[in-house]
Formats: structure tokens, sequence, C-alpha cells
């Protein structure tokens, strides 16, 4: 039997090699569309851009004024992210905006000496009630200098006794007044199609407005976002009033700003000694707001006030809801937060007022790490005796959390950290700023894209399609942090579950390395706080 004859199959056409004088048209035509079209197929591989501003990807973000979607940009030369969080139609010719900068202390780490976190919450709220508009996260910390500078002003700025404003520290500091650049928005709503958009911008600040329309953006007019100063912010809100911003309130506000409970000193950057990766920039106090509505009161204090405290217990509807001894002879008071925002308003010179807005004083550790880059924080609480067994909590952030999202879980943790260490009254929580796992915070957001689109079914698989390990966070780095301000050997360590930590290994190792013996594990997973 003769076998049939094999046809051959026909050799493939080789491309055609551009051409040699090929038009601007034609070579620009072969770079694509720098567009993004982020419900389309297309957004799972097409990585648009334009300028210097690179696609990531795009997920939903539930929070607690309804869903937005978020685009993710990242700049390819300073390599920060831009989040685009878009709510409602975005081809209304107009559109509400706010171009936030980011603040890790007040967005991440409870502080409440700006009002930062109130604008970024109140302009996501303004957005949701006119149905339509775009938010602009920059990672532009400090105007822009970062967290070391910022750190430094602060430090500075309390060691004077607010003798002097921020803007007087930066020049100390040879540093300009702003460092912020708004090029990326402009990209961005290339990118997105928004060039011919008419904004509303929500801001105090008129030298956004000029930075818009520098950037070829047209301004239809600005909407303030303003709030009530506390004793904490007064004195920042004040000097961004004296610069130039649009605040009434702070010259109207009956209070007396406050300074930290010790006096600071400030100091030249210098390495460790143990480990000179790290540039020791910054130390200073953060006033963080309380868990839970739980103010801490010393013996003194409780003592001076206590008929007054034990008076507002009492009635149909008490100020006080509880009241209790822990750990050194501290107080707790735990207050009704509604019902204490109107005994404020009514009665002001009450000496429970100032008494009762009492936040919790942590001190702020910033450093620089030469080898990575990166800023790392660590949160210090009260000062461990040879006894103490002090609490220990590495927290890894997520850009997203900043947000006021729905689910509040990994908030949630993070203050019912704040209130262990304060509790007991000796710890700290080192930052981890590595999102992702520490892959970044394009990896978790591609990891989101692609599990909400259904490429992925977890994140597991997510992280292989992106190339990436389960964990790359730099635990040796933060536990020679921790280790560097916790004498104590034995303490005690705040863990999401037991599973987080079996899945760790290198968590335990560093623990190991650093010669911390844990005596207490305290675990987080079901359980939350409220605000």
């Amino acid at each position: 039997m003769v076998a049939p004859a094999i046809k051959p199959k026909p050799a493939r056409r080789p491309k055609a090699a551009p051409k040699a004088n090929a038009t601007l048209a034609e070579l620009l035509a072969q770079l694509g569309d720098a567009s993004v079209k982020p419900e389309s197929k297309s957004a799972l591989t097409e990585r648009a851009v334009h300028g210097t501003t690179l696609f990531v990807a795009s997920c939903s973000v539930e929070t607690r004024f309804g869903v937005f979607q978020a685009h993710v940009f990242q700049d390819l030369i300073h390599k920060g992210y831009i989040i685009a969080l878009a709510h409602g139609n975005l081809h209304a010719k107009t559109l509400y905006t706010r171009i936030h900068s980011s603040c890790v202390t007040s967005e991440t780490l409870r502080g409440c000496d700006c009002d930062c976190v109130q604008q970024l919450e109140g302009a996501l709220e303004v957005i949701s009630k006119r149905h339509h508009g775009i938010l602009f996260y920059l990672m532009q910390e400090g105007r822009g200098v970062g967290y070391v500078a910022k750190a430094r002003d602060r430090m500075l700025v309390q060691a004077s006794g607010d003798r002097i404003s921020t803007f007087q520290a930066y020049a100390a500091m040879g540093l300009k007044k702003d460092y912020r650049n708004y090029e990326d928005v402009s990209h961005i709503c290339h990118l997105l199609g928004l060039t011919k958009t008419k904004w509303v911008l929500l801001t105090n600040n008129p030298d956004k407005i000029s930075a818009m329309s520098a950037a070829g953006l047209k301004v239809l007019r600005a909407e303030p976002l303003e709030f009530e100063p506390s004793p904490f912010n007064l004195f920042y809100l004040t000097t961004k009033a004296q610069s130039g911003h649009i605040l009434k309130r702070p010259s109207e506000a009956q209070l007396k700003a406050a300074l930290p409970p010790e006096p600071v000193v400030p100091f030249k950057p210098h390495a460790l000694a143990e480990a000179q990766r790290f540039v020791y920039a910054a130390c200073y106090f953060l006033p963080v707001k309380p868990v839970d509505s739980e103010i801490l009161l010393s013996e003194t204090q409780f003592k001076e006030h206590q008929a007054d405290i034990e008076r507002q217990m009492s009635g149909p509807m008490p100020l006080v809801k509880d009241c209790y001894l822990i750990r050194d002879h501290r107080f707790i008071v735990q207050i009704d937060r509604d019902r204490f925002a109107r005994f404020r308003k009514e009665r002001p010179e009450d000496p429970l007022v100032p008494l009762l807005t009492t936040p919790y004083w942590f001190r702020v550790h910033v450093y620089f790490d030469i080898v990575s880059a990166q800023e790392f924080v660590v949160l210090t609480y009260g000062k461990p005796k040879i006894y103490d067994l002090p609490i220990l909590r590495l927290q890894s952030e997520s850009l997203f959390n900043r947000l006021p999202l729905a689910n509040m879980d990994n908030r949630d943790k993070f203050k019912r950290s704040l209130r262990e260490i304060v509790h007991y009254g000796v710890g700290a929580i080192c930052l981890l700023y590595f999102d992702g796992r520490g892959a970044g915070f394009g990896a978790h957001a591609t990891d989101r894209m692609l599990t909400e689109r259904g490429v992925a079914f977890s994140s597991d698989e997510a992280y292989k399609k992106l190339g990436v390990t389960y964990d790359s966070r730099d635990y040796d780095a933060c536990f020679q942090l921790l280790r560097h301000h916790v004498p104590n050997a034995r303490v005690q360590m705040i863990m999401n579950s037991p599973s987080s930590l079996v899945k760790k290994t290198e968590y335990a190792a560093a623990l190991n390395k650093h010669g911390l013996e844990v005596e207490k594990w305290i675990f987080l997973d079901d359980h939350t706080i409220a605000d």
C-alpha cells in the first residue's frame, strides 16, 4: 500500500520590515493607540503609556460611599504609583475631582495632627453624591519631599514648641515650599480620554488650580473642603491658612494648640551602628486617634476628675459608657462619641473636654534604607523596663487600605494592635510598606484585576501568572529595627492567625536570627473594633 503523499505546509510569510522611508503617521500607528479601555479584554494584557505614565491595572474598590473603579498607573521615572478612583459617568461634560497627596500618618497610622484623611474621605463623599468624578491619589508625601523630609520637618516644628511653621522648617532644611508635580494627572486624562473634560476641583489650595491649568486641564471652579480643627492640627492648619490656603475655621476656633507630652530634641541623620544600611532620619510624637473611643488617663488625671467622670456615667444618656483600671495604675474611660460631640459643642469650657480628647501619643521613628531605597517607619509606645514583655507587630500596608473601604478588616487589625499595646503600656509597630506581600502595589492591583475578571481564581494563581513568589517582604530588616528599639529579648507578638505564622517561614527565621523569644502570641483573626 502506497502511503499518501504529504503536502508540504506553505512557508509563512515573514513580517514585512518597517519601511525605511515610513511616514511619522505610519510609525506612530505601529506603536498602537495610547489609551486605556479598562472594561475591555485587552486591558488584561495591554499596558498603554503616555508621557512618563504607564497603565498598570484596573479593579473595583468598594468604599463607604459606594463602588469606585481604581485605575492604577505608575510613573516610569520616579516609580511612584497614581490611583485614579473613578465613580459614575466619566463621559459627563463636567467631573468633580480632587488631586490628593498621600499622607501615611493620618491615612494609615490614625494620626490627628493634620486634616489629610478628612479631605480624602470628604472628597470621595462629594464625588459619590455628585454621581460622577475622579480622585487622583498621588504618592507625594509632604508636598512631594517624601516622608523622610516630612518627618524631619515635624521633628523640628515640635522641637521649637510650634514657634516655627512647616514652611520655615522646609526653608531651614534647604527645601522649597512645594515639590509636587501634576504631569501624571494630565497623562492619565489623555489615557482615559478626558482631555476635553471640564473639572470642578475640590481643594482649599489655589496653587492646585494654577497647576491643573498649567497641565492643560480646564478648571471651571474650586469648591473648598474644610473641617473643624482640633487642638492637635490647629497650628498646622493655621500655618496653611497663612500660606494662602482658603481656610476660615483656624482663625475662628476657640482652641489652644496642644504640644507633645515631652520635649523633642532634633538630631542629625546617622547610620545605625549595628545595621548601617539604615539611616536614622527623624523622631517625633504622633497624636494617634483613640481606638473604640477609649481615652487613656494617668492615675493623677483620673483622680483629679473622678467625680465629674462618675457623674457623667449616670442618667438615661450617659456621656461615659465605661471606666476601668489597667496596668501600671492607668485608667481607660470609654465615651459615647456622638454624645460627646454635642457635649463639646454645648460646653466647650468644661474641663472634661480637653481631658476626653486626649490622643495616644506614640513616637514615630523614620529610617531610610540605602539597600532597598525604602522608608521604614517604627511606632513605639512607652519605655520598656527590664521585666516588661513588649508587644510587637509587623503591620503590612496596602494603599487601598488608606481609603474608607466598606471592608475595614486590615484597619481593624491595626486598631486592635494599637489597643493591645496601649493597654499593656509598652510596645512597637513596624510598618511594612511592601504592598502585595512585598511584590509591590502594581502586583497587588494586577492580582485584583485578574481575580475580578475570572482569569485567576485565587491570589495564589494570580501571583503565579505574575511570576512572583508568595511572600517577598523583608522581615529581616523589620526585626533589625524592632530589636534596636526593644532591648528586651522576651516579647509578645501580634499575628493575624496561627496559619499565617506557619506560612511565613521567613518571619520565624528572622525572629530567631535577632534573638527574640516570644512568650505570648496574640492572634487578631475574628476580632473587630469600632472606630
